[in-house]
């Protein structure tokens, strides 16, 4: 499905028509960007512990982060939490999430559930005695403080009732069906039962937000394929724990990039597990990186590198790549605020005369190193045509002071007199 250009070019995939959901300022639907969120793994009963994560993410460009709310101490801290969050500058919506007990614990604590910007339920782990019951009072608490909610149904923690109801059901069958099958409609079945009981319990349809969610990529993509054509509930993205390292970052790109090339997903997570005592913004940049590599978003200022190979024997052209790639991460806190449209900007590191020139031309500003054997000059592109010709032995700060110029005139700060000029103003 084609659609409007993206911001690099190419064609943006026509978004599923959806109602727009606002999560604490924060507009979810397809009339709006696809919004990138996250999750602490602090205890959040540790107020201090978690709204210096919350902040973390944030910073990294989470938009969204989910909190889990366990226990009463859990419950408890959450007012504290926000607020030490927004003394540190940070208007971040901050979701709750609950299992088994949300129902007790938002009535139970009140300022809590002013506190959140949004509850995630978990319709399969409400309680099986009383399900309804206890799904419906947490949302009586949304209608009462105005708060939407995400239906999120998990594989793992289906509706024990339900799946077996559809098992027996199916086994019952002279040709029984596959057992994956059985589980993708109990999922779906799970989702859609439950958002029809929020509405009947009386919370606007703008207020839900729904997701279902698996641990295999191609689980995934039959499910939401199949929700998607059910509803018009934006939809929250995510291939549930996706794992460590490389393989989660795999894992989820392909399932996330597959539905978001097709139009599905208002707002995604990538669930990675971090390193032992590592942060958890890694989950946040890939996020970021997929929604920028389908053209959908744009966050940062994205270096196309040639890979190496037999004419670049020399490890000058990667080092460079690093060094800017890392300069433009320094700078973009920066930037972001002094040069609007900046994180749009394309820069080419190249290490051979294969490609280098006309990778490098492609992009807005680009430098293609001389390989082994090649003529020990590097020319310099700006805006597609020949800039300069770079010699000796400081080609890398040469370019990174072009690269700070070209972002200055290109990108100029609102109500400088470069802007002025740029918009044809006359200055004063």
């Amino acid at each position: 499905m084609t659609g409007d250009p993206g911001p690099a070019g190419g064609s943006r995939p026509r978004r599923r028509p959806t109602p727009s959901v606002d999560v604490g300022g924060v507009l979810v639907g397809s009339a709006h960007p696809v919004v990138v969120q996250s999750m602490t793994n602090t205890d959040t009963a540790d107020a201090d512990a978690t709204a210096l994560q919350v902040v973390q993410l944030a910073a990294a460009g989470s938009q969204l982060v989910r909190v889990t709310v366990n226990t009463e101490a859990a419950a408890a801290a959450v007012p504290e939490m926000v607020r030490k969050v927004r003394d540190l500058g940070f208007e971040t919506p901050i979701v709750g999430d609950f299992h088994y007990n949300g129902h007790q614990l938002l009535v139970d604590y009140p300022e809590a559930a002013r506190a959140l910007a949004k509850y995630r339920i978990n319709p399969g782990n409400v309680g099986a005695k009383r399900h309804d019951d206890n799904f419906a009072t947490i949302v009586r608490v949304a209608i009462e403080h105005d708060r939407p909610v995400r239906i999120g149904v998990n594989w793992g923690s289906l509706d024990p009732a339900l799946l077996t109801s559809m098992m027996e059901a199916n086994a019952a069958l002279e040709e029984p069906r596959d057992s994956r099958d059985v589980m993708i409609d109990a999922m779906l079945a799970s989702a859609l039962r439950s958002a029809e009981l929020a509405e009947e319990t009386g919370l606007r349809h703008d207020r839900i937000i729904v997701s279902a969610k698996v641990s295999g990529v191609r689980d995934l993509v039959d499910v939401y394929r199949r929700l998607a054509a059910q509803c018009d509930y934006p939809l929250h993205l995510g291939l549930t724990e996706a794992g460590m390292g490389m393989k989660g970052i795999v894992a989820s790109t392909a399932g996330l990039s597959v539905l978001l090339s097709e139009g599905i997903g208002d707002t995604i997570r990538v669930s990675l597990t971090p390193e032992p005592g590592a942060g958890r913004e890694l989950e946040v940049e890939v996020a970021q990186q997929v929604l920028q590599s389908l053209g959908l978003r744009s966050f940062m200022p994205q270096v196309s590198a040639c890979p190496g190979c037999g004419r670049t024997t020399s490890v000058f052209f990667q080092e460079m790549a690093r060094d800017i790639t890392a300069h433009l991460k320094e700078r973009m806190p920066a930037w972001r605020e002094l040069h609007p449209g900046v994180e749009e900007l394309r820069v080419a590191v190249m290490g051979c005369v294969v490609n280098g020139p006309g990778e490098s031309k492609h992009a807005d500003i680009g430098i293609s190193l001389p390989g082994t054997f090649e003529e020990p000059v590097a020319p310099v592109f700006v805006d597609g045509k020949l800039f300069a010709t770079y010699r000796g032995d400081d080609i890398v700060a040469r370019f990174i002071g072009l690269l700070e110029e070209y972002v200055e005139r290109r990108y100029p700060t609102p109500g400088s007199v470069a802007s002025e000029i740029a918009a044809g103003a006359p200055s004063g």
